[in-house]
């Protein structure tokens, strides 16, 4: 198994260190250290938000990247289509645009087959502390803050379902660590959210805003390659339908330092009456 031993970020420290302090620089991250895309759009794992900032910039340049995903389980489909900018590894800006299908099951839910929920989904994300690679010689993680203003395209419908509004902002706060001599990437995130199967279905109900937890551990099996586990935690806040928490297995790899792909065998668990929607996340990613 290839390591990362601790010269080759002292090296790459050393290269950052040459350019001059006003020039915008692209890439110099190593591979698969901002994370992929998540589902919302910033830099994350499949299913949670991860400290880490979008972009292979270090502290002195640009980066960038977009990112198409899609989700099939047994009873929908989820698209999602976006891009996310990073600027001097401290602050991400990122939008998405997601496509929930209902398919057949439309029909069967009296909303005619193959009826769309649509959601825009607008991010903002600040590294506050702590660095996820460099900082080998402490545990302190990186920490970012952030939040994600979402918009869903049906107004009426997730009303009549019993959500109290069509738009709502998540607010939440990360961690991330990379530790390279253990090949490991640990993650967690604490989400404030009233938003219902994340939004596509509107947002409040029962309750309000309720504190929600994102997990992920991932394992290095090389430099290109990652496999791990992701779980969230999710309210349940419509009177007709339970929601469940998600969980997913996956795998990223890096093809080269601008394309990477990740696979995913996803538990979603009910979803709209309908029980145990598992299946297959996978997701393409392109950046610099």
């Amino acid at each position: 198994m290839k390591r990362f031993p601790a010269a080759t970020i002292l090296l790459a420290t050393a290269l950052a260190g040459e350019a001059s302090a006003g020039e915008i620089e692209t890439g110099g991250k190593l591979l698969l250290t901002h994370g992929v895309s998540a589902l919302e759009g910033g830099a994350g794992g499949g299913l949670a938000t991860w400290a880490v900032i979008a972009g292979g910039e270090t502290n002195r340049g640009v980066g960038g990247e977009v990112h198409y995903t899609h989700v099939g389980v047994d009873d929908y489909k989820l698209g999602a289509y976006g891009a996310a900018v990073g600027y001097r590894d401290r602050v991400e800006l990122s939008a998405t645009q997601q496509v929930f299908d209902t398919g057949a099951t439309g029909a069967k839910l009296g909303l005619g087959r193959g009826f769309k929920f649509k959601q825009t989904v607008l991010g903002a994300k600040v590294r506050v502390m702590g660095d996820a690679v460099y900082d080998q010689d402490r545990w302190l993680p990186q920490i970012a803050v952030g939040a994600q203003y979402k918009d869903n395209n049906q107004d009426a419908l997730v009303r009549a379902l019993g959500a109290k509004n069509d738009s709502g902002v998540d607010y939440y706060v990360a961690a991330t660590k990379i530790l390279l001599d253990k090949s490991l990437v640990l993650s967690g995130a604490v989400r404030l959210t009233k938003a219902n199967q994340t939004g596509l279905l509107g947002f409040g109900g029962t309750d309000g805003y309720k504190p929600q937890f994102e997990g992920s551990a991932g394992y290095l099996l090389s430099k290109r390659l990652v496999v791990g586990a992701e779980y969230r935690t999710k309210p349940s806040n419509l009177a007709f339908a339970k929601e469940d928490d998600w969980m997913d297995l996956f795998a990223a790899y890096a093809i080269n330092k601008n394309l990477s792909v990740t696979a995913a065998y996803v538990d979603l668990g009910d979803i709209a009456t309908f029980k145990n929607q598992r299946g297959v996340y996978l997701s393409l990613q392109a950046g610099f």
